[in-house]
């Protein structure tokens, strides 16, 4: 049965992969067709091998069939294109905790009716209440459970696509949330209902007074989101800074409320009922004190879980510690393995798309790996080598998953677990928890008194150069050999050479990314929504270009996208950055990716006492002229003039640095937001210095760039369009795209085909891959004035077709 759940999960997650959602029709068909094989009477040995398999694939057939069946009925309710960006009148109820920053609040609603006629709106959205705009800004206190009446602008679901990044639209899939968007407060917001009174909002609200409760107790306390997301779940209480701190020292599934914590909690008030329940004869006599105190553990890991929001962690130790009460209490002893293996099918069964989550995969994999080294062994060790032994074999089994998932491993991880699950799980949660509910504050600061002595050690572990090993992305085969040496290497003793599983972990480090050549660049212009930042890599240099903007406090482009793509593409050093000027929109990003990995210098048009220019360790203004060489790579800066510097009249715009780069195979201009100004300038240079292959649209696409006559100087045979979706500048505009689509340049634009790759070498010419075409998903929402996202494969000019490639 165990391995029967295996491929329904499989399927499961194989259904995740498809670019569009197949009909469910056949696979039906097939699950039931492999469940009629269990009644054949098959005598030999041949026939009952092919019956085992069979039933082994409708189990993967039902799986597959039963996401897909999901899947269509949670697409079906949807935003129609034409309500994207137009008033629309609703009512509904706030329906989780809202999350309040410092422009405003962000909060899911679920919409009750919509009184616009005409408007077809999702049963559950999410939205931003914008706050006004004197600082510090103003909005109203939203209460979960509320129902309010609401004017809002929404649109279809839509995230930046990037290799190795956060998939948002899968995000907001998985939690049914079908459309995004913003209140319109002056056009009409009022409070219906303090109360609707409904199981899932009473939750809600109980957790925002729990969370009141915490800030009221800490008020200024520096910890107080930690002792927040352990009682509640709420994550986002917690800084960046703090979740970098515990990244770096792998304590971060600590931080909220894991299935460690549910486990203590249910097994301590196990411990207490069935203390007392025992004393009482009259009780014992109605119900023996084993199945009271387990009914009671059960009940208290439930509540938990809900307080905590249901999360997958939580959802896995629910189940299973359901499993082993209905055991319990039933006397019915189930093995551990097949306890894990029915969470795991209740989980995928109620939802398909936990198989995307990270943490799925190693919440699962954390249990399967410790009933795997301490189950059916033979010795009995001390119970402190049993647990040092458990959690080596857990440190090591999740290197494979986490260097695939996000390229870095903690290296003190060991010790920075060994001081915080305790101290954690067995002191803080429980006072959290006795805390909210307890009318004296000094609970809590109890609690918070425990966690700073914590995060003393845990924040001087973080503080260590080598606390973390940082790596490129792994290739798929070598993950797969590694967990493979893993089991055999944490196998029992007497299994022979069990040492070669070390060697088996070898290529998960070695195998590197395949090298550029001598003479060949690579230009990725990364989809960080309204925005610029590209990286260029030649055969040993890296240079990056613009940084995209900032998002919000302590998050921009540099964190949220641009540095996870460095690292995931073996880039451990940057030797220089471009910031072509200083709107937001190109430079938001860069105090990040400074802080984050060596940069070599700062070129850029801000002025010298700018804070990014004296963050920098080099530091200096671009101007015309200055070029350099590498790997048989030219790279130039056409703009602009070091008069210009002088000159008060010129806008930042027309002062972006202006990057040419001449590969053998091609020419790409990077011009960032000049505007018709700077473009004249440039034109009454020399032509052919501004011809390129490949184009980077300047301004965005904007009218005020991209004349004609710098159109035709340049002549480019592609043009990228970094622009973010339906943003309020409407770039690009509709005249300056068919102004490229004349002269006969294929388009590309961030917003509808994602990060977009540009390989440049001599032997194969230029070579154009769309992040979206190549990793298509059937979630994913295309752009209302083209329903086909992009091109169907790689685009290739001046070399022999790739193979598989129409050409077009």
């Amino acid at each position: 049965m165990q391995l029967n759940i295996l491929c329904f999960v499989a399927g499961a997650w194989l259904l995740q992969q498809q670019a569009v959602l197949p009909e469910a029709g056949w696979t039906w068909a097939l699950a039931a067709i492999g469940f009629a094989a269990r009644y054949v009477d098959a005598g030999r040995a041949t026939l009952r091998l092919a019956r085992g398999a069979l039933i082994k694939a409708a189990w993967v057939a039902l799986g597959f069939a039963w996401a897909a069946w999901s899947a269509q009925l949670r697409l079906s309710d949807g935003l129609p294109s034409e309500w994207e960006g137009r008033d629309i009148s609703v009512v509904g109820v706030v329906s989780s905790l809202p999350q309040a920053h410092e422009r405003g609040v962000r909060f899911e609603f679920d919409v009750e009716r919509v009184l616009t006629p005409g408007a077809i709106v999702p049963r559950r959205v999410v939205l931003s209440w914008w706050g006004s705009p004197e600082r510090p800004a103003t909005f109203p206190e939203l209460g979960a459970g509320e129902r309010w009446q609401l004017t809002v602008r929404l649109r279809r679901p839509r995230g930046n696509a990037n290799p190795y990044g956060f998939d948002y639209e899968a995000w907001l899939l998985e939690r049914n949330l079908r459309a995004t968007g913003y209140v319109r407060p002056r056009a009409g917001s009022r409070r219906l209902t303090e109360m609707v009174h409904r199981p899932e909002y009473w939750i809600e609200r109980v957790r925002q007074l729990a969370r009141a409760r915490i800030q009221a107790a800490l008020p200024g306390a520096p910890y107080a989101g930690i002792i927040t997301a352990l009682a509640i779940g709420d994550q986002r209480a917690i800084s960046p800074e703090q979740w970098r701190t515990f990244t770096r020292t792998g304590i971060n599934h600590l931080m909220s409320i894991s299935g460690l914590h549910i486990t203590m909690v249910s097994g301590l008030v196990f411990a207490l009922v069935y203390g007392l329940w025992r004393r009482d004869p009259r009780l014992v006599l109605r119900l023996p004190a084993r199945k009271a105190a387990v009914l009671a553990g059960f009940a208290a890991a439930l509540l938990y879980a809900a307080l905590a929001g249901f999360a997958v962690p939580a959802q896995r130790t629910v189940y299973m510690l359901g499993i082993v009460a209905a055991a319990l209490w039933l006397g019915v002893i189930e093995s551990a393995s097949m306890v894990l293996a029915t969470a795991l099918f209740a989980v995928v069964l109620l939802d398909p798309w936990a198989v995307l989550a990270p943490g799925f995969w190693l919440s699962f994999g954390a249990v399967a790996v410790i009933m795997y080294v301490s189950l059916g062994r033979v010795a009995n060790p001390h119970w402190l080598v049993s647990w040092a032994k458990v959690q080596v074999a857990v440190t090591l089994a999740l290197i494979p998953p986490l260097l695939a998932m996000f390229q870095q491993v903690s290296i003190v991880s060991p010790l920075a677990n060994a001081l915080a699950i305790p101290v954690v799980s067995l002191l803080v949660a429980p006072l959290a928890l006795i805390g909210i509910a307890s009318p004296f504050d000094f609970v809590l600061q109890a609690a918070h008194l425990a966690m700073s002595w914590c995060m003393a050690v845990v924040e001087w572990l973080s503080a260590l150069p080598e606390a973390v090993w940082q790596q490129h992305a792994p290739p798929v085969w070598t993950v797969v050999l590694a967990v493979a040496a893993l089991a055999w290497l944490l196998a029992p003793r007497g299994l022979p050479a069990r040492w070669l599983g070390v060697a088996g972990l070898m290529p998960l480090f070695i195998a590197a990314p395949g090298a550029l050549r001598t003479g060949d660049v690579e230009v990725v212009v990364l989809d960080v929504g309204q925005g610029m930042a590209a990286l260029v890599r030649t055969a040993n240099y890296a240079l990056l270009y613009d940084t995209g903007p900032a998002f919000g406090p302590g998050a921009d482009s540099g964190n949220r996208i641009i540095v996870p793509f460095l690292r995931a593409t073996g880039v451990q050093r940057l030797e220089g950055i471009i910031v072509s000027h200083g709107d937001s929109d190109h430079s938001g990003g860069t105090a990040s990716v400074l802080q984050a990995l060596p940069v070599g210098w700062l070129l850029s048009s801000l002025p010298d006492l700018d804070p990014l220019m004296l963050q920098a360790e080099r530091a200096f203004r671009c101007r015309s002229g200055q070029g350099w060489e590498r790997d048989g790579v030219r790279f130039e800066i056409l703009h602009p003039s070091a008069e210009s510097y002088d000159d008060p009249l010129v806008k930042d715009n027309n002062r972006s640095c202006v990057l040419r780069i001449e590969a053998r195979g091609g020419k790409v201009l990077l011009p960032a937001d000049i505007e018709r100004g700077s473009e004249e300038q440039l034109l009454r240079g020399p032509r052919e210095a501004l011809r390129a292959e490949v184009l980077i649209a300047p301004h965005q696409g904007s009218r005020t760039s991209s004349t004609s006559d710098f159109v035709k100087a340049v002549s480019p045979k592609v043009v990228v369009f970094p622009v973010g979706y339906r943003n309020r500048f409407g770039h690009p505009r509709r005249e300056v795209v068919q102004r490229y689509g004349e002269i006969g340049a294929r388009i590309y634009r961030t917003d509808r085909d994602g990060a977009v790759t540009i390989t440049i070498s001599a032997g194969e010419g230029i070579r154009v891959s769309p992040y979206r075409a190549l990793r298509r998903r059937y979630w994913q929402t295309p752009l209302a004035e083209d329903p086909v996202p992009g091109p169907k494969a790689s685009f290739q000019t001046g070399g022999p077709a790739p193979a598989g490639s129409d050409g077009d």
